[in-house]
C-alpha cells in the first residue's frame, strides 16, 4: 500500500522559553531550563532520560552496580520514590538506615554524574501499604491528603527530616537533585488502607482540594530547604498538575493489573501504540492525554512509561519485552522530549522491624521484580538491550530531535488498536540552515515506524510505501517490518556535510576518535539496509557488520551498519576523551581504567570499534586479543565447572512443601548465584527461618531468587518453599456446629519440578 505525507508548506514549531522559576545554576556555573517544548543545558537542547529505582527496594551494596547498569542503558536521571512508611514506620521514629539510607544512595548516583528526582509525596502508591502512608495515620483525628492542619504538620516534620537528609545535595550546591516531585496522582488514584482490606475496603483518598493542595505541598517542601531547578507532578487520569508551578508529567501502561477487579474476559487491545500528537493547540485533548491547559504551554515529558509490570493476584502474564521500547518510540515519535520509565530497575520490598510486609495486598509480599530491563537481582532483560539503542539515539541526536515536531499522516491517530494491517507510522520534522547554501533551508527529520500491539500480534509489514512530499522533491521509503518490531529512519539527516536523504537503518549513535566521525546505523528486522544519498544509494551486506566511507564537506565520514544482534549487544562508551562501540554478550560494568564483565559461565567476549587496547595474555592471565571482522578485543576463557550447578539436596516434606540444602561453601568465587525454581501451582513462597525471603505469583515464567545477601544463612538451615496450591472446585464448608470450617476442592495442583543453581561470575579486565 502507498502511504504520502505532504510537507510542501511545513512550518517550525514556535519554541518559548518558560519561566525563571522553572530552572538552576549549580556552582560551576552550569545552568538547566526549559523552553515550551524541551529541556534545556547550558542553553542547548539536552534529552533526559529517566528510570524509575527504589533505593529502599534494593540492597545498599548493590546500588553502585545498578546505577552503572542503568547509566550504561542511556539513563542519565535517577527517578526514586520516597516511601513515608520506610522512613516512619513508627510515629517520630525515622530511619535513614541500611538500604533507607537516603544521603547514601543520591550521593552515589551524584558520583556517577547521575541527576536524581526525588518523587517526595506525601502520597506515593508504587504498590506500598497504603500508598506509603503509615499505619499510625488512620487513627488520625484528621484526613490525609488535604488541607488539614494535622495532616499537613505531619507533613511538615516528615519533609523536614528528608530536607536534612538531602542538606548539600541539591544542584543549587553542586548535588545531582535537580527535581521534586510533589505528591503523586492527586485527584485521581489512591489506595486501599491495608489494615481494612478484605473486611471493610476503606480506601486512602485521592483528594479533593485541587491545585491549592498541590501549591501547599510545595510551599511545606521549599520551607524544609527541598528547593531544586524544578517540580513536577503528575497529571494523567484528571490530576491537578498547576502548570505555573510545576511540570506536568505523563506515560503509560499497556498492561494492566489493576482492571481486574471489576474486568471480565481477557485483557484488551490496549491504544498505547498508536502515534498522537501531544503537544498541538489544535488537538487539545487525544488518548490518555486530556490537559488541564494547552499543550504548547509546557512540554510534553513522560515520568511513567510501562518498563515493565507486575503481576497481580488476578492478572498473570509474561512481559513481552519488545514492548518496552515500541512504547517509547510511541512517545518519542507523538512529541516526547522526556522519556520517562516506571520500572526501570526492579527491587525487594523491605520489612517493617517486627517482620511485617510493606506491601499493598494485590501484589507480592517481598518481590518487585517488575519484570524490569533490570531485575530483582541485577539481570539484565531483552529490554534492557533495545532501550540502550533507543537512548543512545536520543542523546547523540538530541540537538535536533528535541527541535522537531510532531506531524501525523492521516488517520495515524483513529487506527483501531485491533486493526494489525495498516501501518502505523509518524514523523518528526524541522527545518534548518542548509550547511551547502546560505539562502535554502532545508527539512530534517526521523521517519518513526510501529509493528508492536499490546494483547494481539501484528501482521509482517511487506513492501509498503511511504512518500514524502518535501518542497519540489519527494523521497521514498520501501517499508518491510518484522512483526512485533519498530524502528526510526532518516530524513534529509546530515553527516557531517554529508546529506544522506533516506535509509533503510536506524541511527544509533556518532563516534568521535582520534578526530574522526563514525555515524553508527543498525538493520531493523524486516528492512534491507539502503542508503540513498544525493548522487547514489548504498546497500550494506544483510549478513554482518560492515564499513563503508563517504566524501563530505568536513572530511570524509565512516558509516558503520550493524546487524540486529550486534545493535542489541553495543554500548557506547568514552575512553581518555575517544569514543567506542563495544560489543559484549555479558553484563559489563565500565570502570576508570577497567571493566567488570558479569557472565553465568565465567567466560567472556568483548570486542569494539575502534579496538580498545586490552592487556594481552601474558599481562593478564585468561585473556587473549581476538579479531572478528571490523571489530577487535578480547575473550576470557570459561571456567571448566560449566554455567549451571544442580547438586541441590531437595527433600519433600508434605503436599506442597520441599526443603533444599545447599553446598557448602557455594558463593565460593562468585558475584552471585541464582536459584532457579519451576514449579507447578498457584503462589510459590521461599522462607528462610520464620522469614518470606521471596515470592512469586506463577505466571509460568522461571522464578529466580538472589543467594548472595543470603549465603551465610543458607550454609546453615535449609531453605523451604511452600507452594500455594492451584486449586480447583472450591468450596468453603462452614454450616457445622460450634464454628467449623474446612475447605474442600475437587484438585489441586501444587509441585516443585527443578532447583538449579545458576553462578555468577565477574572478571576485572584492564586496559
Amino acid at each position: 500500500m502507498k502511504y504520502e505525507v505532504d510537507l510542501t508548506s511545513f512550518k517550525n514549531k514556535n519554541i518559548t522559553a518558560l519561566p525563571e522559576k522553572f530552572s538552576g545554576t549549580n556552582p560551576q556555573n552550569e545552568y538547566l531550563s526549559f523552553t515550551n517544548y524541551y529541556m534545556e543545558k547550558n542553553h542547548k537542547p539536552f534529552y533526559p532520560v529517566s528510570g524509575e529505582c527504589h533505593y529502599s527496594r534494593v540492597k545498599a551494596a548493590d546500588w553502585r552496580d545498578e546505577l552503572i547498569k542503568m547509566k550504561q542503558a542511556g539513563i542519565n536521571i535517577i527517578s526514586t520514590y520516597l516511601f513515608w512508611n520506610h522512613h516512619e514506620e513508627t510515629e517520630g521514629t525515622y530511619r535513614f538506615d541500611g538500604r533507607r539510607n537516603l544521603r547514601k544512595f543520591i550521593e552515589i548516583c551524584g558520583s556517577l554524574g547521575l541527576y536524581v528526582i526525588v518523587r517526595i509525596g506525601p502520597f506515593a502508591h508504587g504498590e506500598v501499604r497504603n500508598g506509603g502512608f503509615p499505619d499510625w495515620m488512620y487513627g488520625k483525628p484528621f484526613e490525609v491528603r488535604s488541607l488539614n492542619e494535622g495532616f499537613l504538620q505531619c507533613v511538615t516534620k516528615l519533609f523536614g527530616q528528608y530536607g536534612e537528609q538531602m542538606k548539600g545535595l541539591y544542584y543549587k550546591d553542586g548535588g545531582p537533585i535537580i527535581g521534586t516531585q510533589i505528591d503523586n496522582e492527586f485527584m485521581h488514584a489512591g489506595a486501599p488502607w491495608e489494615m481494612t482490606n478484605g473486611v471493610s475496603n476503606e480506601w486512602v483518598p485521592a483528594g479533593t482540594e485541587k491545585e491549592p493542595y498541590m501549591k501547599k505541598i510545595k510551599e511545606i517542601a521549599v520551607n524544609a530547604g527541598i528547593i531544586t531547578p524544578f517540580y513536577t507532578a503528575t497529571a494523567w487520569g484528571g490530576a491537578y498538575a498547576p502548570i505555573d508551578d510545576m511540570l506536568p508529567l505523563w506515560g503509560g501502561y499497556p498492561y494492566r493489573p489493576w482492571i481486574f477487579p471489576n474486568h471480565k474476559g481477557p485483557h484488551p487491545a490496549t491504544e498505547e501504540y498508536i502515534y498522537r500528537d501531544h503537544h498541538n493547540n489544535e488537538i487539545p485533548e487525544t488518548y490518555n492525554f486530556e490537559p488541564r491547559y494547552q499543550p504548547e504551554q509546557v512540554p510534553y515529558f513522560c515520568c511513567e512509561m510501562g518498563g515493565g509490570m507486575m503481576c497481580s493476584y488476578l492478572y498473570r502474564f509474561q512481559l513481552p519485552f519488545e514492548s518496552v521500547d515500541a512504547m517509547a518510540n510511541i512517545k518519542l515519535a507523538s512529541g516526547c522530549n522526556f522519556l520517562g520509565y516506571y520500572m526501570f530497575k526492579g527491587g525487594t520490598n523491605p520489612l517493617t522491624s517486627t517482620g511485617g510486609f510493606l506491601n499493598e495486598g494485590q501484589v507480592s509480599k517481598v518481590s518487585y521484580d517488575y519484570q524490569a530491563a533490570i531485575g530483582e537481582f541485577g539481570q539484565l532483560r531483552p529490554s534492557y538491550q533495545r532501550l540502550r539503542r533507543l537512548h543512545m539515539f536520543t542523546d547523540s541526536f538530541a540537538d535536533t530531535l528535541c527541535r522537531m515536531k510532531t506531524v501525523l499522516p492521516k488517520g495515524a491517530e483513529t487506527i483501531d488498536p485491533t486493526d494489525l494491517d495498516t501501518l502505523r507510522f509518524s514523523l518528526r520534522m524541522a527545518e534548518f540552515d542548509n550547511p551547502e547554501s546560505s539562502k535554502d533551508s532545508i527539512i530534517r527529520g526521523f521517519l518513526f515506524l510501529n509493528n508492536f500491539q499490546d494483547h494481539a500480534v501484528m501482521h509482517e509489514k511487506k513492501h509498503e510505501q511511504i512518500l514524502l512530499h518535501v518542497k519540489e522533491k519527494e523521497i521514498s521509503f520501501d517499508i518491510s517490518l518484522a512483526s512485533g518490531e519498530n524502528a526510526i529512519l532518516p530524513v534529509n539527516l546530515d553527516l557531517e556535510g554529508v546529506l544522506l536523504v533516506s535509509a533503510t537503518t536506524q541511527p544509533l549513535t556518532i563516534l568521535k576518535n582520534q578526530g574522526h566521525t563514525t555515524y553508527v546505523f543498525f538493520m531493523p528486522e524486516g528492512l534491507q539496509p539502503v542508503y540513498e544519498f544525493e548522487d547514489r544509494k548504498v546497500s550494506a551486506p544483510e549478513d554482518r557488520s560492515s564499513l563503508f566511507t563517504v566524501e563530505g564537506l568536513k572530511g570524509n565520514v565512516t558509516i558503520l551498519t550493524l546487524t540486529q544482534n550486534d545493535s542489541r549487544i553495543a554500548s557506547k562508551v568514552s575512553f581518555k576523551g575517544n569514543d567506542y562501540l563495544v560489543l559484549s554478550e555479558q553484563t559489563v560494568l565500565w570502570e576508570e581504567d577497567c571493566i567488570r564483565v558479569q557472565s553465568e559461565d565465567g567466560g567472556s567476549r568483548i570486542v569494539s570499534y575502534p579496538g580498545i587496547d586490552f592487556l594481552t595474555t601474558q599481562e593478564q592471565v585468561g585473556v587473549c586479543k581476538i579479531q572478528e571482522g571490523i571489530f577487535e578485543g578480547c575473550e576470557v576463557k570459561s571456567r571448566t565447572e560449566g554455567k549451571e550447578g544442580s547438586d541441590l539436596v531437595i527433600e519433600q516434606v508434605g503436599p506442597t512443601r520441599y526443603t533444599i540444602q545447599f553446598p557448602k561453601e557455594f558463593m565460593e568465587g562468585k558475584k552471585e548465584v541464582l536459584l532457579r525454581l519451576s514449579y507447578q501451582g498457584d503462589i510459590g513462597h521461599a522462607f528462610l527461618g520464620n522469614r518470606m525471603i521471596s515470592d512469586q505469583f506463577n505466571n509460568g515464567s522461571v522464578w529466580e531468587i538472589g543467594c548472595k545477601d543470603i549465603a551465610e544463612e543458607l550454609a546453615k538451615e535449609k531453605m523451604t518453599i511452600c507452594i500455594t496450591p492451584r486449586k480447583e472446585g472450591v468450596v468453603i464448608e462452614a454450616e457445622t456446629t460450634m464454628a467449623g470450617r474446612f475447605e474442600r476442592m475437587e484438585s489441586a495442583v501444587g509441585e516443585l519440578e527443578k532447583a538449579v543453581l545458576v553462578p555468577v561470575y565477574e572478571k576485572a579486565i584492564q586496559f
